[in-house]
């Protein structure tokens, strides 16, 4: 049996791993999976087509996996799905996807997520970011592995922001943000790269220089975005060790919008 403390209410249906706790006066739905080692908090409300995976800690006061605040919603089977590791803390609301967004929102791994972080419907978080408190994320957004989105940014639907990325306090984001980029501001504006955040996480100093050097084919040197573009791809011939990155910052910039741009 699971360890449900015996003022929850868990459907039936719901399919919890053995390993699985459960506080007091949470509920949860009929069509929830959870997986093993992850801890539920009192007072939550888990609900919809959600899946959970293995240990994570979700405090009291989460709410995941109600409808999408979207008039166009009209009951479909649609999902949120929640990997491994995550700690999700209170008062947290995690909507499961829309049929025009493709039907799941999605949390990776690792991931760190504060009080009052909304993902709203399709939203799709990769691995290792973190959210400090009151992030919100609208509808159809990317957030890209090691992200660190600061207290109270808020990000416009269908924008995306790239891989070791960070936001500040207060950031606004109407643009898309590309991979290793620092934005601060109302509209957000690229302040740097996340260098600090790269040397953290072991970036040998060949593949900062490459970062430096994206960084300014972008922002320093006037360039159009398809000037940029083909000024980062002669980096990863120069700089091969910095190749996996120089990809990573293409395939980002290939699928940049006109209507919606990049932070300048």
């Amino acid at each position: 049996m699971s360890r449900i403390h015996p003022t929850a209410i868990v459907d039936p249906q719901a399919q919890l791993d053995a390993s699985v706790t459960v506080g007091a006066y949470t509920l949860i739905g009929a069509h929830v999976r959870i997986g093993e080692g992850t801890s539920v908090g009192p007072h939550c409300v888990i609900e919809g087509r959600t899946t959970i995976g293995r240990n994570n800690r979700i405090f009291q006061f989460a709410s995941l996996g109600g409808i999408p605040q979207d008039k166009k919603y009209a009951g479909e089977p649609c999902e949120l799905v929640i990997g491994d590791g995550n700690t999700i803390r209170e008062f947290t609301t995690f909507n499961i996807g829309s049929p025009g967004g493709g039907g799941v929102t999605r949390v990776g791994n690792d991931n760190w997520l504060m009080a009052y972080v909304h993902l709203a419907h399709d939203c799709i978080v990769g691995d290792h970011t973190i959210f400090a408190n009151n992030a919100q994320l609208a509808g159809h957004v990317e957030v890209g592995d090691w992200a660190i989105l600061g207290g109270f940014t808020t990000v416009h639907q269908f924008v995306r922001i790239g891989a070791h990325g960070m936001t500040a306090l207060n950031t606004m984001l109407l643009a898309d943000q590309p991979p290793f980029v620092m934005s601060q501001g109302q509209p957000a504006k690229a302040r740097s790269m996340n260098f600090e955040g790269l040397r953290r996480r072991g970036f040998e100093p060949g593949r900062i220089a490459a970062v430096k050097a994206m960084h300014k084919a972008l922002y320093r040197d006037g360039l159009t975005l398809e000037q940029s573009r083909q000024r980062i791809a002669q980096l990863a011939q120069g700089t091969p060790e910095a190749a996996a990155d120089v990809h990573l910052m293409l395939s980002f910039l290939e699928r940049v919008t006109p209507e919606r741009g990049i932070v300048r």
